[in-house]
């Protein structure tokens, strides 16, 4: 090996595991945090001596599985995705190493976005804001915003609140929980019967 060779080798120690390779290697994706460690503007103050030697080793307190694969992405130009890793974390750590996510291979584009699309899904059976807009309305539900109003007699101010929890059994939560407490005794009734 020659001298040359040993000068543009670098190691980068990630979360305590040694990854060495060349300074060529860093320099295949421009813009990015490794391909930063290599350029000469990035190797010191304006005050250094240009001459000095460039730090050999630079240690990253990351995800050092994770690294092999942002590597091996210098190395060959494909961006694969580790299957034991969720994809919010490899997103996160692509994200420290300044690379695009859109660099993923298509052979691992579903394993990357499934947490995400996931949380799509989720999204669209629950709407965001029904639960708040409910909690606020509790209070208005119950009476309690109607105390201070002492005109009404207790009957006046409740009568509503009932008839809408009996009738109603999507008016409120309550009425979701007295509408199945109804229901499971008599089906449990009904099935006996049957039996």
């Amino acid at each position: 090996m020659s001298r040359a060779e040993d000068s543009d080798k670098i190691v980068i120690n990630v979360g305590g595991m040694r990854h060495e390779t060349y300074r060529s290697t860093l320099r295949t994706l421009p813009g990015t945090r490794l391909a930063w460690l290599v350029e000469p503007e990035s190797r010191g103050s304006p005050d250094v001596d240009a001459d000095q030697t460039p730090a050999s080793e630079f240690f990253f307190d990351r995800h050092p599985g994770i690294f092999a694969y942002v590597l091996n992405y210098y190395r060959t130009g494909k961006l694969h995705c580790p299957a034991d890793v969720c994809g919010p974390l490899f997103e996160e750590e692509l994200a420290f190493w300044g690379i695009d996510e859109t660099d993923v291979e298509p052979c691992c584009w579903m394993t990357y976005r499934q947490h995400r699309d996931a949380e799509e899904a989720l999204d669209i059976f629950e709407p965001p804001d029904q639960e708040e807009d409910e909690d606020r309305e509790l209070p208005r539900r119950f009476g309690i915003e109607d105390c201070s109003d002492r005109s009404r007699g207790c009957y006046e101010v409740w009568q509503p609140k009932i008839w809408a929890l009996f009738e109603d059994p999507y008016s409120s939560r309550a009425a979701r929980v007295n509408t199945s407490s109804f229901f499971f005794p008599k089906h449990s009734v009904a099935v006996t019967a049957v039996a």
